[in-house]
């Protein structure tokens, strides 16, 4: 099946993956990770309250799945 994601959704979930990927980096752990755990938190919370959830297409596991191979390699 084909979604058609909203646009800040998209960029919600490629902001986590950014932000997920600066927190993994060796480097990262010498500036804090304080900021980036906080801030996956909120993209967490930004991503699973959206209302696309609520609509027919966004209502089946397939949906959240594909919006993460969509945007795990960076691209949106």
């Amino acid at each position: 099946m084909r979604y058609t994601f909203p646009h800040d959704l998209l960029e919600a979930q490629a902001a986590w993956y950014a932000t997920y990927r600066r927190l993994a980096d060796p480097s990262a752990r010498r500036a804090g990770t304080t900021t980036y755990r906080r801030r996956l938190q909120q993209l967490s919370v930004r991503i699973a309250a959206h209302p696309y959830w609520t609509t027919p297409a966004g209502a089946t596991p397939g949906a959240r799945m594909a919006l993460k191979e969509l945007t795990r390699g960076g691209r949106t």
